[in-house]
């Protein structure tokens, strides 16, 4: 048959199902080659469009439903002591899967005797090969038999090895764990892959327009100038070549000791995790007690931290986004010494970063995105040229650090700077009855909402019981939050602005303010007319 003679069929027979839609009384009218007997309209129940029963009324002939009730002890921690100094910590919670890890007293903070950037080698080294798992790939194969994921994250004060998976693989997920904290082989070719990962990485950072990671470790160096919390989380290039295997084991052998970690799951119970603990942690040893290491070992550093402020600066050019038009910008930082999570005024200053909030310039949202926040009402709203202002607070065992990062053409640093300086001297001002109620309702919501996650309820496990040898419940901080007043923002910020700050400044910074200059500002007290020298504050 022919293309034309194709398209003659087709089209006659378009036509003839359009005159049958056309003059057919209804759809029934089409003829099929066999007819289907349906059984005759039932009438439908009074007042009914449907033969079903309403949504009111249970569908018929369904067995009874039995619905989970909260109990009180899945909420419970229960912590234990094994023989040798370890704590075991454990949460029931309802599901299928679990989430377990080790959480370390182990950080850049530690440092100070090493060469700085073991810690971000070790991240780069986690979950690698060790004794019983001979490769990397075996090892994931097994957490893959439970369906389970891991992952290795570093504070400056903690190290956390976090793993999830099914609870019926609970006893797999212990052995890995231990391998990959006490049993790790860090071969020559690992070690040489974790420095081409780091180096890589030093690389990248320099090349993203995205800052907070330079300026974290910018600010806590000015804030801690050469002690503890201001050594360098991001390995400097200039120790990418000297951290050798010896280094870590030294390091791990001094660090990665039982009464300086915490092993923690979130979703078993509670008495075989313990035998499971016992069985991989304590009776099997870890490498460097059957390997020879340096005579001259280094002592784990615990000294407080020495808040000393000061200021940290870097000229150069900050890339842009491709394709973006957003203008060049420069980043500036400015911190105060806050308190440690132990400290009476840990609550009320946490309170007090929910009413600083901020964010970007771009965000979108209402109240619940934080835009009635200060740093956005008295910030972002009023100066066209602000394109950030975020209040960060960072709490440790011993200190803290409250700082605000903002972000701005480098021509309006100046100004940028000031006004930022002016917003924390005015959190000691007068406070607001309706932002306080707003923050403390915003800080309990946030409190709750993350804590609806698995993970981050291994993760509180693990840190409380670490610093303090139990958990504090999720009410008890909701109660706290509930007490706090308008004179213990007040009383917390004139105890931060008590002392000189630390700045972090990168990007083109010509424009940028003295740090005596800044200092006075934030010292000031006080509301002031706006403008663009420095007696807009009161001095």
């Amino acid at each position: 048959m022919s293309h034309v003679t194709d398209m003659k069929v087709l089209i006659s027979r378009l036509c003839s199902l359009k005159n049958g839609l056309i003059t057919g009384s209804r759809w029934g009218g089409r003829s099929f080659s066999q007819s289907v007997e349906r059984p005759p309209p039932q009438p439908l129940p009074k007042g009914s469009v449907s033969s079903l029963p309403p949504l009111s009324e249970p569908m018929p002939n369904l067995p009874p439903v039995v619905f989970s009730t909260a109990k009180s002890e899945d909420s419970v921690t229960e912590v234990t002591v094994l023989s040798n100094g370890l704590r075991v910590a454990s949460e029931k919670k309802f599901g299928q899967f679990c989430t377990a890890g080790v959480v370390i007293d182990s950080g850049p903070r530690y440092e100070v005797a090493y060469p700085n950037g073991i810690c971000h080698f070790l991240e780069k080294l986690s979950f690698g090969a060790t004794h019983k798992f001979p490769t990397r790939d075996v090892m994931l194969r097994e957490l893959e038999r439970h369906g389970g994921i891991c992952d290795c994250q570093g504070s400056r004060d903690t190290t956390v090895y976090a793993t999830s998976a099914d609870s019926r693989g609970l006893e797999a997920v212990t052995q890995v764990l231990a391998e990959v904290t006490l049993r790790p082989q860090l071969s020559t070719d690992e070690i040489e892959a974790a420095r081409q990962a780091v180096a890589f990485e030093l690389e990248t950072l320099s090349m993203r327009p995205e800052q907070e990671t330079i300026l974290m470790d910018m600010i806590h160096s000015a804030a801690y100038k050469g002690n503890t919390l201001g050594l360098p989380k991001i390995c400097p290039k200039e120790n990418v070549n000297k951290i050798d295997r010896g280094i870590i084991i030294n390091y791990l052998k001094n660090h990665y000791t039982p009464d300086r970690m915490v092993v923690a799951a979130v979703g078993v119970e509670h008495g075989p995790f313990v035998e499971y603990v016992q069985k991989y942690f304590v009776d099997m040893k870890p490498t460097w007690h059957s390997e020879s290491t340096e005579s001259a070992t280094a002592q784990v550093d615990n000294s407080i931290a020495q808040y000393t402020g000061g200021i940290e600066q870097e000229e150069c050019e900050i890339p842009l986004y491709p394709g973006s038009d957003l203008p060049e910008l420069s980043h500036v930082v400015i911190g105060l010494e806050s308190c440690s999570h132990g400290d009476p005024d840990f609550v009320a200053t946490c309170v007090l970063n929910m009413m600083m909030g901020g964010g970007g310039s771009f965000s979108a949202g209402g109240p619940g995105k934080g835009m009635y926040t200060r740093l956005y009402t008295n910030v972002l709203n009023r100066y066209h040229w602000m394109f950030n202002a975020t209040a960060y607070n960072h709490a440790y065992g011993d200190t803290g650090l409250f700082c605000v990062h903002t972000a701005s053409p480098p021509n309006r640093i100046y100004d940028t700077t000031l006004v930022i300086a002016r917003e924390l001297s005015n959190m000691a001002g007068k406070v607001g009855e309706t932002e306080l109620k707003r923050a403390k309702t915003q800080l309990q919501s946030m409190l709750l909402m993350n804590l609806e996650a698995r993970p981050v309820v291994f993760e509180d496990v693990g840190r409380q019981v670490l610093a303090t040898g139990k958990r504090k419940p999720p009410s008890f901080f909701i109660n706290e939050i509930e007490k706090i007043t308008a004179d213990d923002i007040v009383r917390v910020a004139r105890r931060m602005l008590g002392k000189r700050p630390a700045v972090a400044a990168r990007g083109k910074l010509a424009h940028l303010p003295a740090f005596d200059e800044i200092q006075a500002a934030v010292l000031a007290a006080g509301d002031a007319p706006q403008g663009r020298r420095l007696n807009l504050f009161r001095v």
